[in-house]
């Protein structure tokens, strides 16, 4: 007589299943994710243990902290990924007026000034940071407008794109943050290409961004510090302004490294403190003293591997939605990482933009490994 097998449960389903999400989770971008983020905790370490030690205090302060930073992200990834991408597009105004109200909010009284920029909030040690929630609004909210316009993004939709980004790009003038700023506009430079937009249009925007730029440089509308730090890096050698010491320190740090690097924590302009905000901005520096050549070129291949697995989950999304949010992503790492390690090597002018996953900072680890987890999300469920 024949029998039928028991059923084996949900569980054994799911295994058989080759559209389940979870099968199609990207082994290579999670893992380079997790090497450069363990890679800066370690860096961060080691640009900070000396100083804490001489101040009396604990000299893994920072390390606690940035582990801690590292462990909520990657808690934040998991609970992004679990949640089907396209559910993001259905609240995609809501976060872009949240991410709105902060940015006004950190405007008033509530917000805290560090470093000429009113750009936090004080939460007891923590500080918020709500230029970094806005890359990610502003990422899922232009996906959204993108996909309604099917391929190709008309005059008016592109008029749409252009005001929602105008709109935090101009608060975070206000703080202000021209990093951040510019960080939003090349999301939005990005996004617009893969969304369709005419050349013509391109053109014009490229023309309008030029003469923007030259305008707010005739007409002082830029303060004169961040006038230094934009110009500063072309006049090589000169240290008679902060920007200017700051360049020529981290290139001296990046140039002691040689081939192999002095050795983990043996980094001499890393223990004396020379390389301002080294934690922070100018971290890759303390990969380059003491790792050297070799320890960059690592980091940068891993940095490499994330932009390809990006690249090729926009290809293979099963729609437009998920393209561009993966070429949001894309457009906002790709400049943060070219910017960040340009201005350490005096290639770039210095804007305060951290390295993604290195450098350290709560609000951008968050950011960036919830934009990860959104990619993964694209990834796993392009079979769905």
């Amino acid at each position: 007589m024949e029998t039928t097998a028991p059923p084996r449960g949900i569980g054994a389903t799911l295994r058989r299943d080759p559209a389940a999400p979870w099968r199609h989770l990207d082994g290579p971008l999670l893992g380079a994710t997790l090497a450069i983020a363990g890679l800066g905790v370690l860096m961060v370490w080691s640009a900070t243990r000396t100083a804490m030690a001489d101040a009396g205090l604990d000299p893994a302060t920072y390390l606690k902290r940035q582990l801690a930073f590292v462990v909520l992200g990657a808690v934040v990834m998991a609970v992004v990924v679990t949640i089907d991408y396209n559910s993001y597009r259905d609240f995609a105004p809501i976060g872009y007026l949240g991410a709105l109200a902060l940015l006004v909010l950190v405007l008033s009284p509530l917000g805290t000034e560090v470093r000429n920029a009113q750009s936090w909030f004080a939460i007891g040690s923590f500080q918020l940071q709500p230029a970094e929630l806005a890359k990610l609004a502003l990422i899922i909210t232009l996906a959204a407008c993108g996909a309604s316009a099917g391929g190709t993004l008309d005059r008016q939709r592109l008029m749409v794109s252009l005001g929602i980004a105008g709109v935090p790009v101009a608060l975070v003038l206000m703080q202000p943050d021209l990093g951040s700023a510019l960080v939003l506009v090349a999301i939005l430079a990005g996004m617009l290409v893969v969304a369709g937009t005419r050349p013509r249009h391109l053109a014009v925007l490229t023309a309008v961004a030029v003469l923007a730029v030259i305008a707010m440089f005739q007409l002082d509308l830029v303060d004169s510090y961040q006038r230094e730090r934009l110009t500063d890096f072309a006049r090589s050698g000169d240290t008679s302004t902060g920007s200017g010491f700051q360049s020529e320190q981290a290139e001296t740090a990046i140039g002691a490294g040689g081939l192999f690097g002095a050795g983990l924590f043996e980094g001499t302009q890393t223990k004396l403190g020379f390389v301002p905000e080294q934690q922070t901005d100018f971290i890759f520096t303390v990969v380059g003293e003491e790792l050297g050549f070799a320890g960059s070129a690592t980091l940068v291949l891993l940095y490499g591997v994330i932009v390809w697995r990006v690249w090729r989950t926009a290809q293979l999304s099963r729609d437009l939605y998920g393209t561009l949010v993966c070429a949001g992503v894309l457009a906002m790492l790709l400049f943060q990482v070219f910017e960040n390690m340009g201005m350490s090597m005096g290639l770039m002018p210095i804007t305060g933009l951290p390295l993604p996953l290195m450098s350290y900072g709560g609000s951008s680890m968050l950011t960036t490994w919830a934009a990860l987890g959104l990619v993964l999300n694209v990834h796993m469920r392009r079979f769905s």
